[in-house]
């Protein structure tokens, strides 16, 4: 393990060039297709490493490589053509609204990684694994459902339940022919987003039987009408208000939710890491959380991410 000395010198140099870091992003230009955009300029930037890191359920891999998906209310394909992304199912102004925030594309993550490895021989190798990573902007009640669905689940069980749970509560997106052409796996489907907090909060257990919840069913039911009351939460203080939220899902839902990039879920994955290359106790929650907070700062939800890429990896 590091010295404090290393540590408190690292975690000062982290919080003080993040701010820096997300000015410096590369320059992107975008030039329009067919029913898609291309968008050029993008630098550590992997679709593999972005949709298979633990943080979205509702994107899936086609035998092309490339990935099809639902968010913000669009369903798109996305895929690499060479150092270029093309975005089948949108058009620049899409582009500019929507899916430049949500792929987090002005943030400079090649100055960021430089910042947490620098230091760190195990972040560097755990960098090195995920280096393409990026932290999606995500709907915050859409994040609230998946990860209190994720609780004591398998990434695949999580992404079959949240499907089922909109397809047969949620509204469809009416996706014309035109629009579908191009994206893989699109023509003839039917899509459908997540409900929203209303929809939920009226639902019975033996409405939701079908999605198979288990136990998730009263967390997810309760917090809707939570949201229904009081609005959605705001600061991960609020989040662990709701019903069956504790520590771990809260902090997943700040990170990938609410944009706190401080937050460090730690989850079985994570103790497992921590455990194996930095040398904590798998219980040691309360020492793994202190260091995070005192070595990686403002960019714990980063490292958490590389750390918890890398070690399913090592475990596969």
């Amino acid at each position: 393990m590091m010295s404090r000395a290393e540590v408190a010198g690292r975690a000062g140099a982290a919080e003080g060039a993040a701010a820096a870091a997300q000015a410096r992003a590369a320059a992107i230009t975008t030039r329009p297709g067919r029913n898609s955009v291309t968008v050029s300029g993008i630098r550590d930037f992997n679709l593999d490493h972005i949709f298979d890191c633990g943080q979205c359920f509702r994107w899936a891999k086609q035998e092309d490589g490339s990935y099809t998906g639902i968010a913000m209310n669009r369903v798109v394909n996305m895929r690499m053509s060479g150092s270029d992304l093309v975005i089948s199912g949108s058009d620049e102004a899409d582009f500019e609204n929507i899916w430049r925030p949500y792929l987090d594309l002005d943030r400079d993550y090649g100055e960021i990684k430089k910042i947490l490895g620098n230091s760190d021989p195990v972040m560097k190798l755990a960098i090195g694994a995920g280096e393409g990573i990026r932290i999606l902007k995500q709907d915050l009640w859409e994040t609230i459902v998946s990860f209190i669905i994720s609780q004591n689940n398998n990434i695949p069980r999580i992404k079959g339940c949240v499907e089922k749970l909109a397809e047969c509560f949620g509204e469809e997106i009416k996706l014309s022919e035109s629009r579908a052409e191009g994206i893989p796996g699109a023509s003839g489907r039917r899509w459908y987003c997540v409900p929203d907090a209303p929809t939920l909060a009226v639902l019975t257990a033996e409405d939701l039987a079908p999605v198979r919840l288990g136990y998730r069913t009263r967390y997810l039911v309760e917090s809707a009408r939570q949201v229904c009351e009081k609005g959605l939460p705001t600061n991960l203080a609020e989040l662990t208000e709701l019903t069956g939220v504790g520590p771990k899902v809260a902090n997943c839902i700040n990170l990938f939710g609410l944009g706190e990039f401080s937050s460090f879920p730690i989850d079985v994955w994570v103790k497992r890491v921590m455990h194996r290359l930095y040398g904590f106790e798998e219980k040691d929650v309360r020492g793994m959380t202190s260091f995070a907070q005192e070595s990686f700062g403002d960019l714990g939800g980063i490292a958490q991410q590389y750390l918890f890429y890398y070690i399913r990896g090592l475990e596969a």
